[in-house]
């Protein structure tokens, strides 16, 4: 009987693992086990094992140092009534491949004639040290990467991977977990006796101790508060939300996050073969090939040699006005929206206030994208109106009331258009797609005012800056796969709950917290990209939510998201709170470094007011025009 199990962390973690392999009953049956982790993130690999084991004294002066030995992956193996194994026999095996330690565990058993003759690699660096079934599996798979000139788990197509697992399915039961120290792969046989399950742990959790027959697994290490956790396990326990995987079930997961699953559809494999350009022109003759085609970005060393010399003796045609654009590069219609926004902010004081001064932020921007067709400012009180765009570029009125009054009610109304973008081409050679980004100074002396993360303690500066760098790593250090997914983990992660925080809320305290609303998950997008040296600005603004988003509420206030600033692209925008990039859905009013900045009203009593009440309406229509 053998049980395996692996924890996938999104940060450093120093688990505390007891194996309960020994009571009075059993002390006669001797017990393999074997454990295997990256120490601080190493690509080199620490495994202790012993595959005749009477008692933990082993195991216990292994990890006897266990703090020192902080990862980001563990995994384990045991097997009662082991007898005969040597210790290249005993799991987890680890191999060295490609500048990396590879870590494989195997719990069942396959046809050892038919894996031989599958394992036609017959590299020295592949041949088995023991002789199970197992380990011949091992190196079978490390053929194949061989052959493929495959370096990391990263650079296979899950697809590929899944075909390379299923192949073992037709000789025995597999259940299988391989790492490279970054993914962590685990496969669920069709043809498996027993089941396999997942969990995976958000903070905050009160769940720190995960407890079975089999082993305990302890994280109330107060450094490891605020990591999220994925445990793959053989044997259910009896804590927390587990799910069963299903016959033939591959899962991939990184940094404490699911990435791909073949059974429930999950294509988060952010990673270097989906970075291709999709928007080829078609190679041939020239007809058919649109304008709009002819004035893309699709690289002409796709096209044939007659079309690019036929390409290469036209004028340089470039549309500049993308409102005018009707079709994008590869073809894409190109339309607008028109939106009806009335916004409505109505003040009532306990006092009569007898002077007064206000900042409206409440007009829609105008640039390419998006177009105000009218706007409109009723104040329900007279008063002193300077109309001017401030330092962000926003529209801006200063009103200043020297009548008393004891209500105060503001009223826009505005017509917008939103124009559809074509998507950007990331492989022009200017564009940089990779993290750390490169910034000229003149840019860096442009951009700090959006470089700065907040004045927050340095503990939790260094906490918050593990987390970023956690999907960094996740997604291989690209630009773009990193935003997407801080942008979706967010969405999916954290809660959207109302009246749980404040415009004093920090960053760290949403990250702790893992709930707000849309402020919170902005600043702590914005606070992520700073920290990863990324620009980011503060954005209010208007969604309409229609019947495509389950939160509501988000279309009866303003909204607001972030915007990163990408080198050779602009300023482009993300929703964390949907998990959505900006799109024509989002009418976008006004930017700053923070809230404060971009708040749509504000101002200051002089004298007067006492208690206030303030309620806010948002209408958006969409209209056909």
């Amino acid at each position: 009987m053998s049980d395996i199990f692996a924890l996938n962390f999104d940060g450093l973690s120093s688990p505390s693992i007891k194996l309960k392999l020994f009571d009075e009953a059993q002390a006669s049956i001797s017990t393999g086990w074997g454990f295997g982790w990256y120490p601080n993130n190493n690509q080199g690999a620490i495994v202790a094992k012993d595959p005749a084991a009477r008692d933990t004294r082993i195991l216990t002066e292994a990890l006897m140092d266990w703090e020192k030995f902080r990862s980001t992956v563990f995994i384990c193996k045991v097997m009662k009534g082991a007898k005969g194994y040597t210790n290249h026999e005993t799991q987890p095996f680890s191999r060295s491949f490609a500048g990396r330690d590879w870590l494989f565990m195997h719990k069942g058993d396959l046809d050892k004639t038919k894996l031989q003759a599958l394992h036609s690699n017959k590299s020295r660096f592949l041949e088995p040290l023991g002789r199970t079934d197992s380990e011949i599996a091992f190196c079978y798979l490390l053929g194949l990467m061989q052959d493929s000139n495959i370096r990391k788990l990263a650079d296979i197509k899950p697809e590929v991977l899944l075909v390379w697992f299923e192949q073992f399915d037709q000789l025995g039961s597999a259940d299988m977990i391989l790492t490279d120290g970054n993914s962590l792969v685990c496969f669920h046989g069709t043809k498996s006796q027993t089941n396999m399950y997942y969990t995976r742990r958000k903070p905050p959790s009160k769940l720190n101790v995960f407890d079975s027959e089999i082993a305990s697994i302890d994280l109330k290490d107060p450094r490891d508060t605020y990591r999220t956790a994925l445990i793959f396990s053989s044997s259910s326990f009896p804590q927390g939300d587990w799910h069963q995987m299903q016959s033939g079930q591959l899962l991939i997961s990184r940094r404490g996050s699911l990435i791909w699953d073949n059974k429930q559809g999950l294509q988060n494999f952010n990673y270097a073969y989906q970075s291709e350009n999709s928007s080829d022109l078609m190679a041939g003759s020239l007809v058919g090939i649109s304008e709009q085609q002819l004035s893309g970005s699709a690289s002409l060393s796709s096209l044939s040699d007659s079309t690019q010399q036929a390409l290469a003796s036209l004028p340089h045609l470039s549309i500049t006005n993308l409102r005018a654009m009707t079709h994008a590069p590869d073809g894409q219609a190109l339309s607008y929206r028109t939106f009806d926004v009335t916004h409505v902010t109505s003040y009532e004081y306990e006092q009569i206030v007898e002077h007064s001064t206000h900042r409206f932020r409440l007009q829609p921007i105008e640039d390419q994208l998006q177009e105000v067709l009218l706007s409109s400012l009723k104040v329900s009180t007279g008063g002193e109106e300077i109309r001017y765009e401030d330092v962000f570029g926003n529209q801006s009125v200063h009103y200043s009331i020297n009548v008393p009054y004891a209500q105060l009610s503001i009223e826009s109304k505005s017509r917008v258009k939103v124009f559809a973008c074509p998507p950007d081409d990331h492989s022009l050679s200017r564009r940089q797609t990779t993290i750390p980004l490169v910034w000229m100074p003149w840019q860096r002396q442009m951009m700090m005012a959006y470089l700065l993360p907040p004045e927050l303690p340095e503990t939790q500066l260094v906490e918050l800056t593990d987390y970023a760098m956690s999907f960094v790593e996740r997604n291989d250090y690209s630009l773009h796969h990193t935003l997407e997914d801080i942008n979706q983990s967010i969405y999916n992660d954290y809660k959207y709950v109302q009246g749980t925080t404040s415009l004093n809320t920090t960053p760290f305290e949403v990250y702790t917290a893992r709930k707000g609303v849309c402020q919170d998950f902005a600043n702590l997008f914005i606070c992520l990209a700073r920290l990863l040296n990324i620009p980011a600005r503060y954005r209010t603004g208007y969604i309409y939510t229609g019947a495509n988003y389950e939160n509501k509420l988000q279309s009866e206030a303003s909204h607001a998201w972030a915007e990163v600033y990408l080198p050779y692209v602009g300023w482009r925008g993300y929703d964390p709170t949907n998990g959505c990039p900006v799109a024509q859905d989002h009418i976008r009013v006004a930017c700053g470094r923070n809230y404060r900045d971009a708040t749509p009203t504000s101002g200051t009593i002089f004298k007067g007011g006492g208690s206030e009440k303030l309620s806010v309406t948002v209408r958006i229509e969409e209209v056909n025009i």
